[in-house]
């Protein structure tokens, strides 16, 4: 609390200082009665990544960004749901109510951690390591943000094989007329919640620079659910001439995350803010360094050079057992039970190297974009550390762990992409990507026999695709393309991380591919829209499957069967206001619709239950809902905005049997739910806001996940009703 009234205060002396001296400069200024000159201008919350920008391509490719300073979101708690609401069949997992993790997917892919997309910060990959354990532990505050880009898995060839795409969290930049701006935002809501973010930055000379520092904790929704979220980020930049600039940047995000775990149908039933486990806990600390550096080298060619760097750790201490067993004081040793210790080591670094050169082709400018990318990974996993019986935090040993580890990943990557500008309305964009992956394991696993270690792995694949995109008008467009998407067996695919997991030993790699057709623009400023059709084939598809043998119920990891999931994406936002050319006194209002249909099936696979084959051709494709539906209306007069959302989602199997319920809560139905968010904001004085937020307005009990394993099997409870109150000013 002391740190909360400092910054209190610190935002009510700033607000004091700036209208007393408003109020001095009043008394000596010369009044001068001006005309009324009216400026209209509105960034959308939504646009769409030019054809070109920097050294990549975007022409005929399914995007989004999403401007995060005009949108009313609760930004202080990175609310997901929120936050993605307008961009269509964006999946949320949310396990925790935090915010720390940001796990979203979309097309009926895994949102776990957002592994599936390939995750940037300014461009630079935040994914531990992509080829062998890609979960994206590094989240930044997204009061931090500018904005939000989203490239579709038809992006996969600039930026990576991955299916779900690109999706890149852009930091504010400092604003450059100004030799230091300071900027805070104080929030403070239900459950013990205090946000506190504070930036500065600004321009000398030739050098910009900007930097945050965030912090936030609350006591949370459930029991046993509290949290420390710690981030900071500095970063440099200098032209030293109209053609060459150099950036440097180093992020930082360390939290203290207690765990409540999962529950079953009946717990949930009865009270879904139990938790049975109240010594579970989850810390990642995580460092973010880069270099950025950018060539003008002519007026038709563009060159862009990084290197970046992942180095951290990913620590949990936990009693893992299905929701049935409560973790208790064991009668015989009068204590607890020992809990499990994992911790990772992560050394990951990327250099690229990229050119993009622009000539004329049939009288009109084209594009050629190529790159090269090399990897290099190192993890040290050690798991199954038999730890201590205490209820904090701590992971120090009373045996030695049974898992330790060292996972090695290679990867050298070529491509390049030629937009083809043929009239000024019809361009085409075929490209290519070949990569070369090597990973290797080495190190022990106890009671696993030592010839099973080594495991080296070498791949090599290309990769290609083609866009098409057609100016129907100056301001719409028709969109069409195709991309071929690979995802190699992991490194923590082929390790059972818990004593309730076991691994097919001849799991394979998987294969597939995005396609996708559709129509975007604006109809006079009236109507914005982006209707599309897709398809995302998803050969070999990894899952878990809960087993019994004569030692209980386990969770084995193996090749499902070929999933495709075809649908439709589509985004409306309707500014009826638009059409009236006349003035309504500073009011406006707009409605918006972002829904997307999933059909997602297994088209082949058999599955092994109870020593016998099952066929699941024809089955629904597990964690997929049908229909996922964010729809809102936003107004606004003069100096207040106000936004209400609904988000809308389909029930759906959590596994690929489609298994209607289980006893232990790990299988089952997840329901559909409707959860309504309101949020509001006051700008004053030019400089100041004052904002409200409800979470779940209704207090709606349901959940979004069903886990097999971290962070506790069982049913994983999402937030009740919240609310929130914020404070900030830009000085």
């Amino acid at each position: 609390m002391r740190f909360s009234t400092i910054m209190l205060c610190m935002s009510c002396l700033l607000l004091f200082m700036d209208i007393s001296y408003g109020q001095t400069k009043k008394d000596t200024l010369k009044t001068i009665n001006l005309g009324e000159i009216r400026i209209a201008a509105r960034r959308s919350e939504i646009e769409r990544l030019p054809q070109i920008e920097g050294t990549s391509i975007y022409a005929g490719k399914k995007n989004e960004v999403i401007n995060l300073q005009t949108a009313d979101v609760n930004l202080a708690e990175n609310s997901p749901r929120q936050i993605f609401a307008k961009v269509p069949g964006i999946m949320v997992w949310e396990m925790d109510g935090t915010g720390n993790q940001v796990g979203i997917s979309s097309r009926g892919l895994n949102p776990h951690r957002s592994w599936e997309f390939n995750v940037q910060q300014n461009g630079n990959i935040t994914n531990s390591d992509l080829f062998g354990y890609p979960e994206s532990h590094y989240n930044p505050p997204m009061e931090a943000l500018d904005k939000i880009e989203i490239v579709r898995g038809s992006g996969a060839l600039q930026y990576g094989p991955q299916f779900g795409g690109m999706l890149n969290y852009v930091i504010k930049e400092p604003d450059t007329t100004k030799a230091i701006t300071f900027e805070t935002q104080q929030s403070a809501g239900s459950f013990g919640l205090f946000s506190s973010f504070n930036s500065v930055g600004g321009k000398v000379g030739k050098l910009t620079y900007y930097g945050y520092y965030d912090f936030r904790r609350a006591d949370g929704w459930r029991d046993n659910s509290d949290y420390n979220f710690r981030a900071w980020h500095a970063a440099v930049g200098y032209q030293f001439s109209p053609r060459v600039e150099l950036k440097a940047s180093l992020s930082h995000m360390y939290y203290v995350n207690h765990f409540a775990a999962g529950l079953t149908d009946a717990m949930f039933k009865e009270d879904p803010r139990q938790s049975n486990r109240d010594r579970n806990y989850f810390s990642p600390t995580i460092y973010l360094p880069a270099v950025h550096l950018k060539v003008k080298a002519s007026e038709n060619t563009t060159i862009t050079a990084r290197a970046s760097a992942i180095l951290g750790e990913r620590n949990s201490v936990q009693f893992i057992t299905l929701p049935t067993v409560n973790d208790t004081i064991n009668s015989e040793t009068d204590s607890y039970n020992p809990r499990q210790v994992d911790r990772d080591y992560y050394h990951s670094y990327l250099a690229e190297v990229k050119m993009l050169h622009s000539y004329n082709l049939l009288s009109n400018k084209s594009h050629v974009s190529v790159g090269v990318r090399y990897g290099n990974s190192r993890t040290l996993r050690k798991q199954k550390g038999l730890g201590t019986t205490d209820k904090d935090f701590d992971l120090s040993l009373i045996s030695p762990y049974r898992i330790d580890l060292v996972f090695k990943t290679s990867n050298y990557a070529v491509f390049a992409e030629n937009v083809f500008n043929l009239t000024d309305k019809l361009s085409v964009t075929p490209g290519f990507r070949f990569e070369y992956v090597k990973t290797d394991m080495t190190g022990t696993i106890q009671d696993l026999p030592s010839e099973s270690i080594p495991i080296q792995l070498t791949r090599k694949f290309l990769l290609f695709g083609v866009g098409l995109e057609y100016k129907l008008t100056p301001l719409v467009d028709a969109y069409a393309n195709f991309t071929q998407n690979f995802r190699p067996v992991l490194h923590s695919d082929l390790i059972p991380a818990t004593e309730l997991d076991k691994t097919n030993p001849d799991l394979e790699d998987a294969k597939g591919s995005n396609s996708e057709v559709g129509a975007r623009g604006s109809l006079n400023g009236f109507l914005r829209f982006d209707v599309n059709y897709f398809m995302l084939r998803y050969n070999n598809r990894i899952g878990t499957l809960i087993q019994n043998d004569n030692t209980g119920t386990y969770f084995y990891k193996t090749n499902i069967g070929d999933l495709t999931n075809q649908g439709a994406e589509v985004f409306l936002e309707l500014h009826p206001l638009e059409l009236a050319a006349r003035s309504f006194h500073g009011f406006d209002f707009s409605l918006f619709s972002s829904t997307a249909f999933n059909h997602a099936r297994y088209t082949n696979g058999t599955v092994a239950v109870a020593s016998e084959n099952v066929d699941i051709k024809g089955k629904k494709g597990e964690n997929i809902p049908q229909w996922i539906s964010r729809n809102g209306i936003s107004a606004s007069y003069r100096k207040l905005s106000a936004t209400l959302q609904l988000s809308y989602v389909s029930d759906s199997y959590s596994d690929a049997l489609n298994t209607e319920s289980s006893a232990n809560g790990v299988n089952g139905v997840v329901p559909s739910y409707l959860i309504t968010d309101f949020n509001l904001t006051y700008r004053f004085l030019g400089r100041y806001n004052v904002k409200f937020s409800v979470g779940n307005l209704t207090n709606k009990h349901y959940y979004t996940r069903r886990a097999t394993g971290y962070p506790g099997p069982g049913i994983l409870p999402s937030d009740g009703r919240s609310f929130l109150v914020s404070f900030g000013a830009k000085i």
